[in-house]
């Protein structure tokens, strides 16, 4: 007679029937895992290509002195730094700095300003708010160079309409697109196209303000003007800083708008108009100057990668 005894399990087989409940689990999760990267290697490869690789080149290109020669053969010598502190020693840099700093600043702020007040306007509805919001939005959708024509011709000193209309006030016709006024006409350009951008993205942030914190404060006595400031403004602060932060490196890059209207001359220069005049021996800048274009564009990359990290703080900071 034999006696049955149960075995007990060792350590070796509860081992093996772990692994064993596991191996179909990572058989499972491979083809999840396959396909993630499938559809993520596209996107990789693009931005290698169209990113990565162009920023290297550009970086390389303001640590080596190119020429229309070297360009073409590919050696050029390498000088470090050089190219970076002839730039920033020059008398034009500095000034091209400020004039980009105004053109970038008062732009934002009357995009921004204009855009949030249409926002709040038509955030009330009324008899053909749709239609006229719709028209709010025909600058943004007209290619650039039908709007800087449209505008050129608008500021001619002799049939421009815009001095015509000062001339029934007794005004004096305005030389707008002169080297003194072409900073102001660029930027009063520059606001126009900006204005429906900034009214998109700042009324589809109110209407996620609830409507019940408007009524709670109507009922405590607060005026309209006092809901703005105290409700509507604090709330929108997350959507006012991706509002902004676009809006500053799209301005801080204009070139396509500024170059139709003065060709970068004058006031209007900024450092991207200043970049591709000579990238491209066009404008003022006659003679192709591939490094010290590398350098301005270096330049503006670190600006705005700057405040790509201003806007992470400051949305930590909101989150905290």
């Amino acid at each position: 007679m034999s006696a049955t005894v149960d075995r007990v399990p060792t350590p070796e087989s509860a081992t093996d029937r772990v692994g064993a409940v596991e191996a179909p689990r990572r058989r499972h999760l491979q083809p999840t895992a396959w396909a993630a990267a499938g559809f993520l290697a596209p996107l990789l490869v693009y931005l290698a290509i169209f990113y990565a690789y162009p920023l290297y080149e550009n970086v390389s290109m303001s640590l080596h002195r190119f020429t229309r020669a070297t360009f073409v053969t590919g050696v050029a010598p390498f000088v470090g730094l050089d190219v970076y502190r002839e730039m920033t020693s020059s008398p034009l840099f500095w000034s091209t700095v400020r004039q980009t700093a105004v053109f970038v600043v008062v732009s934002l702020v009357f995009q921004y300003a204009i855009g949030l007040g249409l926002a709040v306007f038509f955030q009330r509805s009324f008899p053909l708010s749709g239609v006229l919001r719709g028209l709010f939005l025909v600058p943004w959708l007209l290619p650039i160079i039908v709007s800087a024509t449209t505008w050129q011709w608008m500021m001619d000193a002799d049939s421009g309409i815009l001095n015509r209309f000062l001339g029934l006030f007794g005004v004096d016709p305005v030389w707008w697109l002169n080297a003194q006024h072409s900073l102001m006409s660029v930027t009063i350009a520059n606001i126009w196209l900006g204005i429906p951008f900034n009214l998109v993205i700042l009324y589809s942030g109110l209407q996620n303000i609830p409507a019940d914190l408007y009524e709670a404060a109507a009922l405590d006595g607060a005026g309209a003007w006092r809901q703005f400031w105290h409700l509507t403004f604090p709330l929108l602060r997350p959507v006012s800083a991706i509002t902004l932060l676009l809006g500053f490196v799209y301005t801080l890059k204009v070139v396509d708008i500024i170059w139709i209207m003065t060709l970068g001359t004058g006031s209007s220069q900024t450092l991207a108009t200043w970049a591709y005049g000579m990238a491209f021996g066009k404008g003022a800048s006659s003679i192709i100057r591939y490094s010290q274009a590398s350098v301005l564009g270096t330049i503006l990359l670190v600006i705005a990668l700057a405040m790509g990290f201003v806007y992470l703080a400051v949305q930590r900071r909101q989150e905290d």
